[in-house]
């Protein structure tokens, strides 16, 4: 069986919240969300929901990647979802990896998170689940 290849180009917004300054994690998957053919923005360090948020809505995204590794991923997320709502536009999917404990996994995905990739995701595994998720 052939295998097709989509030509829908994501809009992929990835954020670095918070006080946390590593961010070669988040370079990487922008990089290899890039490099499998999506358009993505990479907002910066130490920026807020808010402003992950507004850039999500004005660069008409179909996700927003979310990096936390300073331990801040439940109040980060749900003020990220919370956001998202109050702008309407809660159609934007929310994904995110850092140091995230397994047992937070659940309750992230209750309150919207699509995916949370721990350490130890590959890249290939992180473009593979966007592709799936947006496979026309």
């Amino acid at each position: 069986m052939a295998s097709t290849v989509s030509t829908q180009r994501i809009r992929i917004v990835v954020g670095k919240p918070g006080l946390d300054g590593h961010d070669r994690g988040a370079k990487i998957v922008a990089r290899a969300l890039r490099d499998a053919g999506h358009e993505v923005v990479y907002t910066g360090l130490h920026q807020t929901p808010e402003q992950i948020v507004e850039t999500a809505i004005q660069e008409d995204a179909d996700l927003i990647g979310l990096s936390v590794l300073s331990g801040a991923h439940m109040t980060l997320f749900r003020k990220l979802v919370d956001l998202l709502a109050e702008r309407d536009a809660s159609d934007i999917v929310v994904f995110g990896g850092g140091i995230i404990p397994e047992e937070d996994i659940p309750v992230l995905e209750e309150i919207g998170v699509a995916k949370v990739f721990t350490p130890g995701a590959t890249t290939t595994d992180i473009t593979g689940w966007v592709a799936e998720r947006f496979a026309d």
